[in-house]
């Protein structure tokens, strides 16, 4: 597993796994149910981040000539 691979998953887990907490706390009070969804929120997004392959080094656009 390449490095790109394992960053782009963590980025997408701390996203995830933040925005959720950001919204769960916002009456200053975090339940279980709201640690549950954060905790999911995070292990979703690294399994999609995982299910979907980086794009392929040999697929380079050209400036210019659009994608």
């Amino acid at each position: 597993m390449k490095i790109s691979a394992m960053a782009k998953s963590l980025v997408a887990g701390l996203a995830a796994g933040a925005t959720a907490a950001v919204t769960a706390v916002q009456d200053q009070v975090l339940t279980t149910g709201e640690t549950v969804t954060i905790v999911l929120a995070v292990l979703g997004a690294w399994g999609i981040t995982y299910a979907v392959p980086n794009r392929p080094a040999t697929d380079r656009v050209v400036p210019g000539q659009g994608i």
